[in-house]
């Protein structure tokens, strides 16, 4: 399997034709839905789905269908069994990829400030991807995608979180509203100048692909 890393929040697993889509937002250029055979959405914010970006996607390939949650399918309303709901605990296949759900909400940006529903995706037992949410699964991860940076989110939970999973590795995902600098500083506590985690930690620059 191969992780291609693209704009903030979206990755794009494929393995021979078969080609998954996760959280193609409004940083992540449209071009990244080119030959998916599905996608897999976290949760509602805009810089993991894109509503009319999407549905001009589905419209382009027939073939092509959604996993998600209730809010995101409630705006994709109109697209019949081509939008799929699912939520934590669920199992199913989407483009050939075994994929399991876990977690239920985002993480807390405010105690005022209202949680909505985020869903992670474990793909083919191997790509724990968690969204918005420091979700650690009730079953091994090889490959942790880690949310670098958010306005709900510390670098010491980040570190307890890299922790928790005890993956084989990890990568960054969600980070597009740090510069250099700050790439570099959060990056370097997570990894080789912090106080230490069990797992590997690397950033892949958008567009950058490795294998798994």
């Amino acid at each position: 399997m191969e992780l291609t890393k693209h704009g903030h929040a979206c990755v794009v697993l494929s393995d021979g034709d078969r080609r998954l889509v996760i959280d193609p937002g409004a940083f992540t250029d449209p071009a990244a839905l080119q030959g998916a055979g599905a996608v897999l959405i976290t949760h509602e914010h805009p810089d993991h789905v894109e509503p009319q970006r999407l549905r001009a996607a589905l419209d382009a390939d027939p073939a092509l269908e959604v996993w998600t949650n209730k809010s995101v399918a409630a705006a994709l309303e109109g697209l019949g069994g081509r939008v799929h709901v699912v939520g934590d605990g669920d199992a199913v296949t989407a483009a050939g990829f075994d994929v399991r759900v876990h977690g239920e909400l985002h993480a807390e940006i405010h105690p005022e400030i209202p949680r909505i529903p985020n869903i992670g995706f474990l793909v083919d037992g191997q790509v724990f991807h968690p969204g918005d949410a420091l979700t650690v699964p009730d079953e091994p991860v090889a490959t942790l995608l880690v949310p670098m940076h958010a306005p709900w989110s510390r670098t010491a939970d980040l570190i307890d979180y890299v922790r928790a999973v005890h993956a084989d590795q990890a990568f960054a995902v969600h980070d597009g509203l740090l510069n250099d600098a700050g790439l570099g500083i959060v990056a370097g506590l997570l990894g080789e100048r912090g106080p230490g985690t069990p797992t590997p930690f690397s950033r892949l620059a958008p567009g950058d692909t490795t294998e798994l």
